[in-house]
């Protein structure tokens, strides 16, 4: 069955860090941060719905600008997620330049930013017609679990970590996986389509049973409708498993405090993706920039239970080394495995 998440760096491991999420059924992406991302076409950039930034370091926040002057002239809302200090971030950027040319545009960009601390998200609302001033004070809610953003079919959980400053690790579960059977589909003649991203929809969002919908399918050699029942459908053509979980944390210090925040936000995933700026020979160089090294990222995958990790943010002094960085994440992930499994005998 193909994955509804597919995920991938924007840049090769040496460069800003940015993961791009695409939707494999549905014209849309997630992105975590915002560093270069020049590698990303404007239609994939077009496609991003809700962004959600570790920290603001120019690496990871510098595509801000580029995702802007795409989506300016767009019928577009994009929701925005960063740490403390983040919404100052944001009007920072947006006051940056002059939106004397606004009436011009016809259609509205909107752009949702909350910011998460410890005990509370602030959020504000900006909109492109009002040259992006926010209108009244922050919304305040309190924060005291982990989730910051939650759909019919996924939610985003995240945690802070210390890199300093304040840096968010996420992780994007889907709630459960509604694989459909090819084969049941071919037996009854129904015509693959987008009928089946809606009936998806559907289900996550507590369908009635009882309902009917019109499904396109083939009788005689024909092309017509055939009216289902809900339930009869989804007895019939689906298969129920685990949702997807994908985890991404960038630029934290090794801890006990983050390597226990990391493991239970990255529990079980199955793909993690996890920073690694050093080699463990140049581990003073990690403290102090408080980094992780390829070591400490495989042992923390390890300890996560992740299915498989990637590593990125190499740092620039090492070139052509991305062996030697997979060669000891994996020594560390693979003595963590067998530990488990020793005390499990």
């Amino acid at each position: 069955m193909a994955p509804s998440f597919k995920p991938r760096l924007i840049n090769d491991a040496s460069g800003d860090p940015g993961l791009f999420v695409p939707f494999s059924f549905h014209n849309r992406a997630i992105v975590f941060d915002l560093g270069d991302i020049y590698n990303l076409s404007s239609r994939e950039i077009l496609k991003i719905s809700h962004i959600f930034i570790s920290h603001t370091h120019m690496d990871h926040f510098a595509g801000f600008d580029r995702l802007l002057r795409i989506m300016l002239g767009r019928e577009k809302t994009v929701y925005l997620y960063g740490p403390e200090g983040f919404l100052a971030n944001i009007e920072g950027k947006l006051s940056g330049y002059s939106w004397n040319l606004v009436k011009n545009f016809s259609n509205q960009l909107i752009i949702h930013a909350s910011e998460i601390t410890e005990s509370n998200l602030f959020s504000q609302k900006y909109l492109l017609q009002n040259r992006f001033k926010p209108t009244h004070e922050p919304l305040i809610k309190p924060f005291c679990h982990h989730m910051i953003h939650d759909e019919s079919s996924l939610k985003i959980n995240t945690s802070i970590l210390d890199h300093g400053i304040p840096s968010l690790g996420f992780a994007l579960k889907e709630k459960f996986r509604i694989n459909i059977r090819k084969d049941a589909i071919e037996a009854l003649g129904l015509i693959p389509g987008k009928w089946l991203y809606r009936f998806k929809q559907a289900m996550f969002e507590k369908y009635d049973p009882a309902s009917t919908l019109d499904v396109p399918c083939v009788e005689n050699a024909l092309t017509t409708l055939k009216n289902y029942k809900f339930q009869d459908l989804v007895d019939r053509i689906t298969m129920i498993t685990e949702g997807q979980k994908i985890a991404y944390v960038a630029d934290v210090a090794y801890t006990a405090s983050n390597v226990e925040k990391i493991i239970s936000l990255a529990r079980d995933a199955d793909h993690l993706f996890i920073e690694s700026a050093f080699l463990e020979k140049d581990m003073g160089h990690s403290m102090a920039k408080r980094h992780l090294t390829a070591r400490q990222a495989g042992e923390i995958a390890g300890l996560a239970g992740a299915k498989r990790f990637t590593l990125f943010h190499f740092s620039p002094r090492y070139q052509n080394a991305e062996h030697l960085f997979y060669n000891e994440a994996r020594k560390a992930y693979q003595q963590i495995a067998y530990q488990k499994n020793t005390r499990l005998i």
